[in-house]
């Protein structure tokens, strides 16, 4: 007959499983859910240490996944190349699912709604990425674009490249976005000058720049809430 292992008598490595199954998901801890996923380990090292190494290197969290590198995912024993692919994959399932939630609160006249939207893209960026996103005339959003990868600056930045493709989208209205990597969103004085000669040219394309969102850590600076656009 078998018999069925409580959570204490089960080897250290299956521990997770079993309380995933007893008690959801939701009652495991940032190393056993990282171990479900790692399965293996390697000699002397069950999966449990292998997720805990992963857990303690750069950001001492689950974001190590966003920002760890397949080369360094690799050089913790017990990660080859396969489940370096799955734990980068991992990282991206979670942006996708986030954005997948929050789109239906996605309003142009709601700078949080927009910033949470694209909060978990655009905060993990280690350079500047300048996004443009589009509304219909109700406001919908249609859809959005990476314009510029580095700096944000009003000599790099084309507001013909931006109104080309907001035209092609029959946009009506625009929002720019763009994050900070030192993850505090206070608009330089570049920020000002891109948002000046967009706005400028919006007003002569006949299409509306709503805002210019700085996404931070967690945080955004709103050009629209700042009373920073006219």
């Amino acid at each position: 007959m078998n018999h069925h292992l409580t959570v204490k008598e089960l080897p250290e490595s299956e521990k997770p499983y079993e309380k995933c199954l007893h008690y959801g998901a939701e009652c495991l801890s940032d190393a056993e859910l990282l171990a479900v996923i790692i399965r293996t380990g390697t000699t002397g090292r069950k999966s449990i240490d292998v997720a805990r190494e992963i857990l303690n290197c750069n950001e001492k969290s689950l974001l190590n996944l966003y920002h760890m590198s397949f080369k360094e995912l690799m050089a913790i024993p017990g990660i080859g190349m396969v489940k370096a692919v799955q734990l980068k994959c991992l990282a991206e399932i979670t942006k996708r699912m986030t954005k997948a939630v929050r789109i239906r609160e996605v309003t142009l006249n709601s700078a949080s709604s927009v910033a949470a939207y694209y909060m978990e893209e655009l905060r993990h960026e280690d350079r500047e990425n300048l996004m443009l996103c589009m509304f219909d005339s109700q406001c919908v959003l249609l859809g959005d674009e990476i314009i510029s990868i580095g700096t944000v600056n009003a000599s790099l930045v084309s507001p013909r490249e931006i109104f080309i493709r907001a035209l092609a989208h029959q946009a009506v209205y625009i929002i720019l976005l763009h994050n900070h990597p030192s993850g505090v969103p206070l608009p330089s004085t570049q920020d000002k000058l891109v948002t000046r000669k967009v706005q400028e040219c919006g007003e002569l394309m006949g299409i509306h720049l709503s805002d210019h969102i700085i996404i931070g850590d967690n945080q955004y600076f709103s050009f629209k809430e700042e009373n920073l656009l006219a």
